[in-house]
C-alpha cells in the first residue's frame, strides 16, 4: 500500500522511505491547507497521526475525506489535562480528586486537596514537568520548577499560565494498548510497569507483555479505559492509555489517541508476531485483530537519565548485548549530547528489548543487561560574561 508521509521537519529524511511533504504544523491552518492541496485526487484509505502534536490535524483532513476519525473536540480532549478531567468526571468516570490552578497566582494556602498531589502542566507529554508534591514547601517549589520548564517550552496561552493539580493514585501502573472502531474499543495488549512509580517523577522505564494481571482486574482495567474512551468521545482509531489499579478499581491518568511513542512498538511484533505498523493501518481500514492469549513475553526498558551533563561514550554495551534473552540495544543519543533528566528533559538515552520464556526471565534480562552499561559524562560548562577587566 503507498503511503504518503507528512512531516514536520525541514530536514525530513522520509524521501527515503515514502513519498511525503513537509508542513509546519505550528500553523494548523496553513498545514491543513496544504496537505488537502496535496492530495487531491488521491484515493485516501486512511490518515494516520503518530504523536500527539498532529491528532487533531489529522483528525480535520479525514473529516474532508469523507474517513472514519475522532472528532476534532475528541482529539482536543486527549491533549489537553483539565479537559480531559472534567469530561472524564462529568461521565462518572473513576478519577482522583483535581483542581486547576493559574500559576501567577496560585499558593499553598489556596490548594483545596489533600496531600500528596501530583502537579501537571496542562498539555507538554512523556511526563515533562509532572511532579509529586507532599507539603507546603515541595509544592511551591514544584510550581516553580514548572513555570520555568514551560517558560522554555513554546507554550502560550491557557496551557502556559495554569496547571493541573491532582491528588496521588497509589497503585500498580499499566499502559493500555488498543483500537477503537465504531466508538467499540478492542484491546490489543496491556503492558505491566513492574517498578514502582511514585515520583516525584514519573519517569517510565520497564514495559513487559502480557501482562501478569488476573482476568478480573484485566478486564476492570479494560472496562475503565473503554469507559475513559466513551467519554471522550473518541469513534475510531489507536488508542494508548495510561492507567493506576487504585483500591477503588482502576483510574486513568492519560488516554492518547495514538500508538505507543518511540521504539515501544516493537514490543507488539516481538510478543503479538506482526508488526505494530501493520496492526494500525488495518485498524484504520476497519480491520482488528484479537489480543492474542498466547503472545508472547517481551519487554523493553527505556533507558533514563540519570543526570545532567555531557554525555562523552557508552561502556559496556557488548557485554550488554550478550545478554541472554536481550534482543537489541539503541543509544539514541550521541557523544557530544546533552544530557537532561526529568522533570525538564523529554527523552530517553535509548531502549533495551528483550525476549524470554517467560515474564520474569525476561525483566530479569532487562534488568542484568542494563546494570552492565556505564555512561560516561563530563559537566556541561557555561560560559560567563564577566564585563571589561
Amino acid at each position: 500500500m503507498p503511503i504518503l508521509v507528512v512531516s514536520n521537519s525541514a530536514h525530513s529524511l522520509v524521501s527515503e522511505v515514502a513519498s511525503g511533504i513537509t508542513v509546519d504544523f505550528s500553523r494548523p491552518e496553513l498545514a491543513y491547507s496544504d496537505i488537502v492541496t496535496a492530495i487531491a485526487g488521491k484515493n485516501i484509505a486512511c490518515v494516520l497521526a503518530t504523536d500527539d502534536s498532529c491528532v487533531a490535524l489529522c483528525s480535520r483532513v479525514a473529516r474532508h475525506l469523507g474517513l472514519p476519525q475522532n472528532s476534532p473536540a475528541a482529539a482536543l480532549l486527549t491533549q489537553r489535562k483539565d479537559l480531559s478531567r472534567e469530561a472524564l468526571t462529568d461521565a462518572g468516570c473513576n478519577t482522583p480528586s483535581y483542581q486547576l490552578i493559574e500559576i501567577a497566582s496560585a499558593t499553598a494556602a489556596s490548594l483545596a486537596i489533600d496531600y500528596p498531589v501530583v502537579v501537571k502542566p496542562l498539555a507538554l507529554a512523556a511526563s515533562r514537568g509532572v511532579i509529586r508534591a507532599d507539603n507546603d514547601a515541595e509544592y511551591q517549589a514544584a510550581l516553580k520548577r514548572i513555570d520555568t520548564i514551560l517558560a522554555s517550552s513554546g507554550q502560550q496561552g491557557h496551557v502556559r499560565d495554569h496547571l493541573l493539580v491532582e491528588s496521588y493514585i497509589d497503585g500498580a501502573e499499566y499502559a493500555v494498548e488498543g483500537f477503537v472502531v465504531d466508538g467499540e474499543f478492542r484491546l490489543l495488549t496491556i503492558f505491566d510497569k513492574p517498578e514502582p512509580l511514585t515520583g516525584p517523577y514519573f519517569e517510565e522505564t520497564y514495559y513487559l507483555t502480557p501482562s501478569c494481571l488476573d482476568e478480573a482486574r484485566k478486564t476492570a482495567l479494560i472496562g475503565e479505559v473503554e469507559r475513559c474512551c466513551g467519554a471522550y468521545g473518541l469513534e475510531h482509531g489507536p488508542v494508548h492509555a495510561e492507567a493506576r489499579l487504585a483500591d477503588s478499581g482502576p483510574v486513568l491518568l492519560e488516554l492518547a489517541a495514538r500508538t505507543i511513542g518511540g521504539q515501544c512498538g516493537q514490543l507488539i511484533e516481538f510478543s503479538m508476531r506482526q508488526k505494530l505498523e501493520e496492526l494500525v493501518i488495518q485498524g484504520m481500514c476497519g480491520i482488528t485483530v484479537p489480543a492474542d492469549a498466547e503472545a508472547e513475553s517481551a519487554g523493553v526498558l527505556m533507558i533514563p537519565i540519570t543526570d545532567t551533563g555531557i554525555l562523552k561514550r557508552v561502556e559496556g554495551l557488548t557485554e550488554a548485548l550478550q545478554t541472554e534473552y536481550v534482543r537489541d540495544i539503541e543509544v539514541h543519543i550521541k557523544p557530544g549530547y546533552e544530557l537532561t533528566p526529568l522533570p525538564e528533559g523529554a527523552s530517553y538515552l535509548g531502549f533495551i528489548f528483550a525476549q524470554a520464556p517467560g515474564y520474569e526471565q525476561t525483566l530479569a534480562a532487562l534488568k542484568s543487561a542494563y546494570s552492565k552499561l556505564r555512561f560516561v559524562t563530563q559537566p556541561r560548562w557555561e560560559l560567563q560574561n564577566l564585563g571589561d577587566d
